[in-house]
């Protein structure tokens, strides 16, 4: 099967192979090369990840060949055959074989990767806990481990073993001195019914219209991800605008969602069937509109306010009370941006533990005061303090 640049389908393959089948030299990408965005690169997975521009990609999502270890065919109860995983990019002849593709395609990865970025892998029992040490061999920082629980697992057919109804995601930054890493808090709290988000994940196996088939009928991919997993990994850990990486892109899950996303997307595959499957795939999707992708800026990365340039901007006025939403106590706003209680003078944060008699306060959330439109706390004011600045840059 032939492999063609798909210019009316607007996604780009670059070929990695020669026309004599021999793997070429590639030397490494160079620092602030372009990266070779929204494109597939068929090969070898580690020639393609070296070929990369170093420090180019914000986020890696890895679903590596598991190791599986098969012996003979899997049957069901009634000697039907189960459509498992036995295909060739599976079999390795050791562990030791094994260990050394899991290094070397790590080591590529964390070379693309810039220094903020984190990447996330994929693996069941077979393969996971040997993964995991890799990374941290490499110098990985890992920051969770997160458990994919399957609404629909595959039973435990002989009877012999708990039904395996998970699989474990390790999520790593590249180092542990790695402190600027996205993770988009406050977005999935507020999509998670204002509960901090767990490292539980329920979502059923890739099923129904979503799973690619054949003209036969049978699935493109034994091992085909859901798209709402990908969905929750690059939602979680990058912003829209961002690349993202995927070392084993098979039918291109990880491509059509970053594209649905607003993300750029770099894709290494070898198969020729999986990657004509995501061309098609690809080329289907409508990214979402900008406004649907936007994540909200994390409280700990907004612009830090001073009390005191709420005066300076005539939002509140010096000699102005604040108070406490059950209005218990009343402080007097002084010009210099400091509160009197009294005799007391302190900062909005002081003087609201005082009052509670509490060692420390978020003063911004405990006092309120009086705008046109009635009552409002004043870090509403920061907010539109920070917006009016935000324009005026």
């Amino acid at each position: 099967m032939s492999i063609q640049r798909a210019g009316a389908a607007g996604l780009r393959v670059q070929k990695l192979v020669s026309r004599t089948g021999l793997k070429p030299v590639r030397r490494p990408g160079a620092l602030g090369a372009p990266a070779p965005l929204d494109q597939i690169l068929i090969g070898d997975c580690i020639d393609s990840l070296n070929s990369l521009p170093e420090a180019s990609v914000d986020l890696v999502f890895a679903d590596p060949p598991y190791n599986l270890q098969l012996e003979g065919g899997l049957t069901r109860p009634d000697q039907s055959e189960v459509d498992a995983v036995d295909d060739d990019w599976d079999k390795f002849a050791s562990f030791a074989d094994y260990d050394r593709f899991t290094r070397d395609w790590l080591a590529a990865a964390r070379r693309a990767m810039k220094p903020d970025a984190t990447l996330f892998v994929i693996g069941s029992y077979h393969n996971i806990f040997r993964v995991g040490a890799i990374l941290q061999d490499l110098g990985f920082w890992i920051l969770n481990d997160i458990v994919w629980r399957k609404a629909n697992p595959m039973p435990n057919f002989r009877g012999r073993r708990f039904t395996n109804a998970h699989e474990t995601l390790i999520w790593a930054s590249r180092s542990a001195k790695a402190k600027g890493y996205t993770f988009n808090y406050e977005a999935l709290k507020a999509g998670n019914e204002d509960c901090q988000p767990r490292s539980d994940w329920f979502f059923p196996l890739c099923t129904g219209a979503e799973r690619l088939k054949d003209e036969n009928g049978r699935k493109v991919h034994p091992t085909q991800k859901p798209e709402a997993l990908l969905a929750r990994v690059i939602m979680s850990a990058s912003k829209p605008g961002d690349v993202v990486l995927d070392p084993f892109f098979g039918t291109g899950t990880t491509g059509a969602v970053a594209k649905k996303l607003g993300r750029h997307f770099i894709g290494c595959e070898r198969d020729p069937a999986y990657i004509e499957a995501a061309q098609k795939r690809i080329a289907a999707v409508e990214p979402l509109p900008e406004g649907a992708c936007l994540t909200p800026v994390a409280k700990r990365q907004e612009k830090r306010v001073a009390f005191a340039s709420l005066i300076e901007a005539g939002m509140i006025a010096a000699g102005a009370e604040l108070f406490d939403d059950k209005k218990r106590w009343r402080v007097v706003v002084r010009a210099d941006g400091a509160l009197a209680l009294g005799d007391i003078v302190g900062s909005i944060h002081k003087l609201g533990a005082l009052v509670q008699g509490l060692p420390a306060c978020n003063g911004w959330t405990f006092w309120r005061c009086m705008d046109k439109g009635g009552e409002i706390s004043i870090d509403e004011l920061r907010a539109r303090y920070r917006a009016t600045a935000s324009e005026e840059e």
